[in-house]
């Protein structure tokens, strides 16, 4: 059986290996805006929804616009998308006793600027007062997906490793062309404004743990961050689980975007796991890697990524079948051979979350209808049910 550097570390230097039986782990942590069902508007209704819900599962963010569930970890894509399915729904019926919805999107479509304030928690408050502006425009929402990786030293080399490989997972959840009322021309407009922050961006290089967290350290001295939670990189080894975290992506509304985003970054790991493993060199240039997230975020699936393995343009679905292809071993190991290509091709075919907002607003030039598109499809989330689009949402005010 192949054997795969799937984390942990008995003794200093020697690392415990898996079989292809035992999978890496994978959960996630979804973000969601809480929308004011008769003007389509963001509330700051967070609080209230929590208050009903189990801190077990769901936390408040950094404005009290924003939600976020934490899932369990599993080893089944299936069973992830069951759980995340759960979390919606019991997210949604709270929601729904108040007259609040839920939206999975990148940005609000619609947003009074002046209404949405931070939480009222110590640390927010503290970065309010640090950032200003840039707190206060913090209106987006991600997806986040951890890859279970025990050994620390490895988490911090394979998430370098990993870089060139995130522009593609950000294409397939981009669901943020609007912004403040506007068409912003970008499929992600969330990973522009994501980008602001200090720390934001590719990781950099680090031959183990303790230099990363010398790095830390170095920043948190400088007064610049005030703890290792403000470590905001595209992808990081995690502070509080031992996971390396994919956070460039966008919150998708359709749970079968994120599973197959989180099935391609665990084969993404799975497979630079056992890189590392075999001494396998991996030249990372970061100056590439932001131009390729840049026109990541610029076209989604509609336009040309920058393939990473030959750093030209090519068409998104020839990167994005590439990808897929190129994984196939790793998939066939954690019993996702079928599930994740099928899952890439439904989202070719059906086109970014990004063109279908501006297709809804096309019928009637109403951002009203894209709101109402993203509260049906984040409603939708029946896991079992045939992808042929979601019912049409109607508010009260419709």
């Amino acid at each position: 059986m192949h054997q795969a550097v799937l984390g942990g570390v008995d003794r200093p230097g020697v690392m415990v290996v898996q079989g292809e039986d035992e999978a890496i782990r994978v959960g996630v942590e979804e973000e969601f805006h809480v929308v004011d069902v008769r003007t389509r508007r963001l509330a700051s209704g967070a609080e209230l929804l929590l208050e009903a819900l189990p801190g077990s599962s769901f936390a408040r963010e950094l404005q009290r616009s924003t939600v976020e569930s934490n899932s369990r970890p599993f080893r089944r894509l299936e069973d992830l998308a069951r759980d995340l399915c759960g979390l919606r729904r019991r997210l949604i019926r709270q929601a729904d006793e108040v007259g609040l919805g839920i939206s999975a999107a990148g940005s609000a479509p619609l947003v009074e600027m002046g209404e949405v304030k931070v939480s009222p928690e110590p640390r927010y408050e503290q970065m309010l007062n640090d950032y200003q502006q840039l707190t206060r425009e913090q209106l987006i929402c991600g997806t986040h997906v951890h890859a279970e990786v025990r050994d620390p030293d490895l988490a911090v080399v394979v998430a370098h490793r990993l870089t060139p490989w995130l522009p593609p997972l950000l294409a397939l959840s981009s669901s943020s062309p609007y912004w403040d009322g506007g068409d912003t021309g970008y499929a992600s407009y969330r990973s522009l404004v994501w980008q602001r922050w200090p720390t934001a961006g590719p990781i950099a290089k680090y031959d183990s743990a303790a230099a990363y967290e010398a790095m830390i350290k170095e920043l948190i001295r400088s007064g610049v961050i005030a703890d290792p939670g403000m470590i905001y990189s595209d992808i990081r080894p995690s502070q509080h689980v031992p996971t390396v975290e994919l956070r460039i992506c966008d919150s998708c509304p359709r749970v079968r975007d994120v599973v197959l985003i989180a099935g391609l970054f665990r084969a993404l790991v799975t497979r630079e796991l056992e890189a590392v493993r075999q001494g396998v060199e991996r030249d990372v240039h970061l100056e590439a890697v932001r131009a390729a997230t840049w026109q990541a975020a610029r076209s989604g699936l509609e336009g040309e990524l920058i393939d990473p393995v030959g750093g030209v343009p090519r068409p998104a679905p020839v990167v994005i079948r590439r990808l897929v292809e190129g994984l196939r071993p790793q998939l066939e190991g954690s019993a996702d051979a079928r599930l994740v290509p099928e899952l890439a091709e439904e989202a070719l075919a059906r086109g970014s979350s990004a063109r279908r907002q501006r297709d809804a607003f096309a019928r009637r030039g109403r951002l009203a209808d894209v709101v109402d598109l993203l509260l049906a499809e984040t409603r939708d989330c029946q896991w079992d049910r045939p992808a042929d689009g979601p019912p049409p949402y109607r508010s009260a005010a419709s």
